[in-house]
């Protein structure tokens, strides 16, 4: 037999239009795999993909993102999924007899789980479930085509109507993903193939003999409504027709032109009297285009597209129609965005996202030309950088003796026996500022008046949820007093406090009047004012020193506070997620989030500028998480997340750093006044004190204290400015940590903190000014 009768005996046999549909075999069933055991045996099987125990091992790792299995622990995860079951008879063995290849893929509902979990969370598993029961019909498979394969692939419908009465031809490669071995099979055909192979479980009809007015509405409608209609058709009679049954029967359309990305969006399921194609052919029915010659149908046309929209070559291209070329030109590159353009709008008006009608324009042309190009900067800041004042911390020892009093110091005390006057005043209170605030706020304004030294709140600085009726504020005030006071001591000066002298005037926490006293000890801790700072480094993870812990328990009760250490490594585990799930409300709650990166502050000429809030120096961050920190700046993405339940990665950090720690501390108070200013005040005195002991110990301190406040608002304030999850989270959360710190009714929680064995914090908060707090209004200071 020559080459000749080969060949046509071979295309007599070749069944290539029929089969467009695969066959599936539940894998469970006895009988389907008796059926697919004949079709191996006829040899109609040439090919077998068996992969099914990978899949469901990639199922499993998706489903635990944080997972790392080793290789024998995930393939016992797999057998259990299977429960027993051979793998061979789990699933589905898909059978595509266009290829004659066997696939063996997962269940539908996990073969979708798995396929589209790369889909979240720019689609939720919500909105997939609900594009998942869409039906979609197209007409015209040349952008269409594409279309219908990317709104597959996405998962945006899963049931599709195909029509088209066109087959393939080679001049269609230029812009239709086929192969050559297609040449000559419909294009309804095809994109069903093409569809069915990543997504068997789909659900297409083809139309192979196109639309026509005697289809339309059975295409449209038939076998349940239509959520959508993509018209890319070419024929003008049948565009406008199918656009009319299409408004009567409320479904909307969309157009993608493949010329300049110029997409038509029609909701007539919204607006069941809007004109066709946006009026353009207004006083033109499908009935005046039956029938009509090109030429005639060329101003129509014309008027659908608009000749100012038309791009430079497009315009001549319509002119040579007929004469030097036989159809409009069209590219794969118009065909990819299109689809892109038609699969993104679909998706979205079919979740309620986009309701518009109207004419849109994805020109790349014109999005990427010269001229339009933006010149983009880094936008996560370094892990440190020169704004940051350098933080010293001493090694674990006593105090500094004689010789270290003298070391050179940016603070400097009056000298022993001098007038106080202004000079002094002013020495005294900017080692009252070097003390800590929430946020490094500084929420503190001095007013010297005589002999007195008035300390105010900061009444130009907004209320925020965490300074819970002022207690944050009048603690860090009290921090600031502890501090003046070390220093006038050091310097010869008694210092007289009274909290709270003027019960008509709430802003003024405290007057401290000084008089000499040369004979007084000096405090040694006085020397630590300096050194003292925030470090949220990592230590060793190593047990507190029990002579570092009778220390600070001693400091706390000197100072009439009380301290609870928490030590045990499971205790300290249990207290790392109680933190991490309260720094992740704090991301996830709007209030908290925005006033938290109001405190932040990102480049070097801010921190300059403001000389307050937290320096991102000062956070020990690396590269990874200053990129996560930057992108959870914008509250639009934190908004999503906290939509989804998701956020756990803002729980890593403190679970990482407590882990990190030698105790968590929490220091109360046992103050007569109970819940009141005065608790908070006195408290601020015992914080500084009980810090500045541990930085003379060499320990690492840092605050870990803003779920303290939020107990507060819920339990003294009724949970005002947060909502009913957050309150009833902080329940939750306060009763674990209740389970680590009892609560007692006569104290007052002041602060939690980490204590470790860190290396020196790299970095230390600045300080506003003296002059920008302290101010003088009588001249008897001046002296």
């Amino acid at each position: 037999m020559s080459l000749e009768a080969h060949i046509n005996s071979a295309a007599r046999t070749a069944d290539g239009e029929s089969h467009w549909r695969p066959r599936l075999f539940t894998a469970g069933d006895p009988g389907q795999r008796s059926e697919l055991t004949a079709i191996l045996a006829r040899g109609e099987a040439t090919e077998v993909r068996d992969t099914l125990t990978e899949q469901v091992g990639e199922l499993l790792t998706a489903r635990r993102p944080a997972w790392r299995p080793s290789t024998e622990e995930l393939a016992r995860a797999v057998e259990g999924h299977l429960h027993g079951q051979p793998p061979v008879e789990y699933g589905t063995w898909v059978w595509y007899p266009w290829s004659r290849r066997l696939a063996h893929v997962l269940p539908e509902a996990e073969y979708r789980e798995l396929r589209q979990s790369r889909n979240q969370y720019k689609i939720t598993a919500a909105e997939q479930a609900d594009l998942t029961g869409r039906t979609i019909a197209v007409a015209g498979l040349s952008v269409g085509a594409a279309s219908a394969f990317t709104l597959a692939q996405e998962g945006v419908g899963s049931r599709f109507r195909l029509a088209d009465f066109d087959r393939l031809s080679l001049s269609n490669l230029n812009r239709l993903r086929a192969s050559v071995t297609d040449i000559g099979l419909p294009k309804v055909v095809i994109a069903a193939r093409q569809m069915y192979e990543i997504d068997p479980y789909l659900d297409i009809s083809v139309w192979p003999e196109g639309l026509t007015e005697d289809n339309v509405d059975a295409f449209l409608t038939g076998d349940g409504r239509a959520d959508l209609f993509l018209e890319e058709c070419d024929d003008l009679y049948i565009k406008v027709f199918a656009r009319e049954r299409a408004r009567a029967h409320g479904i909307a359309v969309l157009m993608e032109t493949n010329e300049r990305g110029m997409l038509d969006v029609e909701r007539f399921d919204l607006e069941p009297d809007r004109p066709l194609l946006h009026g353009l052919i207004e006083g033109v029915s499908a009935a005046d285009l039956k029938g009509l010659p090109v030429r005639e149908k060329v101003p129509h046309v014309l008027r659908i597209l608009g000749p100012e929209n038309l791009s430079e070559r497009m315009a001549p291209s319509l002119m040579e129609i007929g004469h030097t070329l036989s159809s409009w030109p069209q590219l794969a590159s118009g065909v990819a965005l299109g689809a892109a353009v038609l699969t993104d709008t679909a998706r979205r008006v079919l979740l309620g996202q986009f309701t518009a009608s109207g004419r849109f324009f994805v020109d790349p042309a014109e999005l990427v030309r010269d001229g339009a190009q933006v010149h983009p900067a880094p936008s996560v800041p370094p892990t440190a950088h020169p704004a940051s004042e350098p933080a010293t911390q001493p090694a674990a020892g006593p105090a500094p003796g004689p010789a270290a009093e003298t070391r050179t110091s940016p603070l400097a005390l009056p000298g022993p026996g001098a007038a106080l006057g202004e000079e002094g005043i002013r020495r005294l209170v900017a080692y009252g500022i070097q003390a800590p605030s929430g946020g490094n706020v500084q929420p503190w304004k001095f007013l010297a008046r005589g002999p007195v030294l008035h300390c105010r709140t900061d009444d130009t600085q907004p209320a925020t949820l965490l300074d819970f009726q002022g207690a944050a504020t009048r603690l860090a005030i009290g921090a600031a007093v502890e501090n003046i006071d070390l220093a006038a001591r050091a310097a010869g000066w008694a210092c007289q406090v009274r909290p709270f002298p003027d019960p008509a005037d709430p802003g003024l926490v405290c007057a401290l009047t000084f008089s000499k006293a040369p004979h007084t000890p000096r405090p040694g801790l006085v020397d630590w004012i300096d050194r003292r700072a925030t470090n949220r480094r990592p230590g060793p993870a190593r047990p507190l020193d029990e002579s570092h812990r009778q220390a600070l328990m001693r400091c706390a009760a000197d100072s009439g506070a009380r301290l609870h250490l928490i030590t045990d490594r499971a205790e300290l585990a249990e207290a790392g997620r109680i933190l991490g799930a309260g720094d992740r409300l704090r991301m996830l709650s709007p209030r908290l989030h925005q006033e938290m990166m109001s405190e932040l502050r990102w480049t070097p000429e801010e921190v300059r500028a403001t000389r307050d809030g937290i320096d991102i120096a000062t956070l020990e961050a690396d590269s990874a998480d200053l990129a996560g920190l930057s992108l959870a700046r914008h509250w639009p993405h934190l908004a999503f997340v906290r939509h989804m339940g998701g956020g756990r990665a803002f729980e890593e950090g403190a679970r990482s750093s407590v882990a990190a720690s030698s105790a968590i501390g929490c220091l109360t108070t046992t103050a007569t006044t109970g819940t009141g200013s005065d608790a908070y005040f006195d408290g601020g005195r015992a914080l500084q004190r009980l810090w500045l002991t541990a930085t003379s110990l060499g320990l690492g301190f840092q605050p870990v204290t803003v779920l303290l406040y939020l107990f507060a608002r819920i339990e003294r304030g009724d949970g005002s400015g947060l909502d009913a999850t957050e309150t009833a989270t902080l329940h939750t959360l306060r009763k674990r940590l209740s389970a680590l710190v009892p609560q007692h009714p006569d104290e007052t929680e002041l602060l939690l903190f980490r204590l470790s064995y860190a290396p020196p914090p790299t970095a230390r908060a600045l300080r506003r000014d003296v002059d920008t707090v302290l101010r003088f209004d009588d001249p008897e200071t001046r002296r």
